[in-house]
């Protein structure tokens, strides 16, 4: 699995004045939480710029003050007006507890209904999950192949192996639907043949 490491210095101040003056500096303060105790720190927005911005899913080594925490990306805040990165919150991982996390998936496999003519709509990016940190994983892959013309394919038919899918089991998360086209040429095959002779009226008593 990917992996980032930021290097980080631990902050004893906290509070909006303490906040400000790192932002000041470029620098931005986060908090590891979920181990032993708490360790708030602050990083440099640079530092940031690989696993902030990105849909990827990777882990993130932090060195900070001399102990490196080994984490995933919880939640990240940014400045409403300039839109700069202002906070982000870290949850480092422990063995033996169980985490929530975000996976991308993976469409992989041409659809049978495409072959069809038909269109793949993916309606969903990525899942929610709850296993051990030993199982995360880059992305789950979600085979489309036989997927056919018209049907959907939904959150509880995503093999996801040692771990708990935490979205609702019927939402669909890719569909075929028909083109304009193939509707088109539908309805013509349907209609009668230009020309045709229409059936002899029924004979009179």
């Amino acid at each position: 699995m990917k992996s980032i490491t930021i290097e980080g210095q631990l902050r004893t101040e906290s509070g909006k004045k303490a906040a400000r003056q790192l932002r000041s500096q470029k620098l931005v303060p986060g908090v590891i939480y979920g181990g032993k105790s708490e360790v708030n720190f602050s990083a440099p927005a640079s530092a940031f710029k690989n696993i902030v911005y990105t849909s990827e899913f990777m882990l993130a080594n932090l060195n900070v003050s001399g102990n490196t925490y080994n984490c995933i990306l919880k939640d990240i805040q940014f400045d409403k007006v300039t839109d700069e990165l202002i906070h982000v919150d870290f949850l480092e991982l422990v063995d033996d507890k169980k985490v929530i996390a975000t996976l991308p998936l993976k469409y992989i496999g041409t659809p049978a209904g495409v072959k069809a003519g038909g269109k793949l709509v993916t309606k969903m990016k990525s899942i929610k999950i709850k296993t051990l940190p030993k199982n995360l994983k880059e992305f789950i892959e979600v085979d489309l192949s036989n997927l056919q013309l018209n049907e959907n394919i939904r959150v509880e038919n995503i093999i996801a192996t040692n771990m708990e899918v935490l979205n609702s089991p019927r939402i669909p998360i890719a569909s075929i639907t028909m083109t304009r086209q193939l509707k088109q040429e539908e309805a013509a095959a349907a209609a009668p043949k230009a020309g045709a002779k229409a059936a002899a009226p029924a004979a009179k008593k």
